[in-house]
C-alpha cells in the first residue's frame, strides 16, 4: 500500500492543541479527509509539560501536528519540540508537521529541533491569523469598540485558519512531496490593522477604531492584565521585530498545497459578523 493510500484510509493523526484555534481546524479537516485523528490536549491526558503523557499520545500514530501552547519562539519551545519530535520518531511517527510563524526570527530553533529529530518534517510558517480578531484577547478589546495594538501601519496578508489546517492535511497526506519543505501560509492581500479593523466596522456596523502603540507601551501594560512579567518581556521583543513590515507581502502556500487562492480577509468578517461575535 502506498503512503497517499493509507493517508486517505487508515492514517492516524496525532493532533497537538485539538482543541485550539488551529488544533481544532486541524482535526475538523483531517476528519474530513478521511484520517483517524486522535485529539492530543489535555482533556484526553496529554500535556505538552509532562513529558511521561507523550507515549501513550503517540504511540501507534502514523502522523503528528505540532502546535506548541507558547509562542513557537518562547523560551524552551525549541526543547520542548526537539524532545517530543525525536519521542515520536523512536515510536515511528514518521511525518511530523510543525506550526511556525511566518518572519519571527525567535522561532528558527524550533524549527531547525524539529528538523534535526529525523522526522519526515514540514514546517508550516503562518501569517497573523484572521481568526486572532474573532477569538483570543482582541475580541473583548473590538466588542468595547477600540483594538489597541502595536503594528502602526505595518501591513499583513491575513490568513485564514481553516487554510493552515488545510495545508497542514496536505502536508501529512502528501507523501514525500512536502517533506522536507517549509511552506509559508498567507491571504491573498496586504491589509493595515487599521484597515482590518475598519472592514469589521462595516461589517457590523459599530463605530470600532485602532489605536496604535509602541511595543514597549504594549509590553509595559501586559502585566497588569495578568500576563507574567517573562512573557510580557518576550512579546515586548517579539512585536518589535514581527511588526517591522518584514511579513509586508503575499506568499503563494497555500495555492502550492492545495490548488486554489487563499481565503480572503472579508470573507472571514462576514461571515463572523453574522454570527455576532463583535457585538457590543
Amino acid at each position: 500500500m502506498t503512503e497517499n493510500a493509507k493517508s486517505t484510509k487508515d492514517m492516524t493523526l496525532v493532533v497537538t492543541g485539538a482543541t485550539g484555534r488551529t488544533g481544532s481546524r486541524v482535526a475538523r479537516a483531517a476528519g474530513a479527509a478521511g484520517l483517524t485523528v486522535r485529539a492530543a490536549s489535555r482533556a484526553t491526558g496529554f500535556d505538552w509539560a509532562d513529558r511521561s503523557t507523550w507515549a501513550d499520545a503517540l504511540r501507534g500514530a502514523d502522523a503528528a501536528y505540532l502546535v506548541h501552547p507558547a509562542d513557537v519562539g518562547a523560551p524552551g519551545t525549541a526543547e520542548a519540540v526537539g524532545e517530543l519530535a525525536g519521542t515520536a520518531v523512536g515510536l515511528g511517527v514518521r511525518r511530523l508537521v510543525l506550526l511556525s510563524a511566518r518572519g519571527e526570527d525567535q522561532a528558527l530553533p524550533t524549527e531547525e529541533a524539529l528538523r534535526a529529530s529525523g522526522a519526515d518534517w514540514t514546517v508550516v510558517r503562518a501569517a497573523w491569523f484572521a481568526q486572532n480578531f474573532s477569538e483570543g484577547p482582541l475580541v473583548e478589546e473590538l466588542r468595547r469598540g477600540e483594538l489597541v495594538f502595536p503594528a502602526g501601519e505595518v501591513e499583513e496578508p491575513f490568513v485564514d485558519v481553516r487554510d493552515i489546517a488545510e495545508v497542514v492535511v496536505a502536508a501529512v497526506t502528501g507523501g514525500e512531496r512536502y517533506a522536507g519543505r517549509t511552506l509559508s501560509v498567507t491571504g491573498p492581500r496586504l491589509l493595515t490593522w487599521g484597515e482590518a479593523v475598519a472592514e469589521i466596522a462595516a461589517a457590523t456596523g459599530r463605530p470600532l477604531t485602532y489605536r496604535a502603540v509602541s511595543a514597549r507601551d504594549y509590553g509595559e501594560a501586559l502585566p497588569g492584565l495578568g500576563v507574567p512579567a517573562e512573557e510580557a518581556a518576550f512579546l515586548t521583543e517579539l512585536f518589535g521585530t514581527l511588526l517591522d513590515g518584514r511579513n509586508a507581502s503575499v506568499e503563494d502556500g497555500v495555492r502550492q498545497a492545495l490548488g486554489r487562492e487563499a481565503r480572503d480577509f472579508s470573507d472571514f468578517v462576514r461571515e463572523e459578523a453574522a454570527a455576532g461575535i463583535w457585538k457590543a
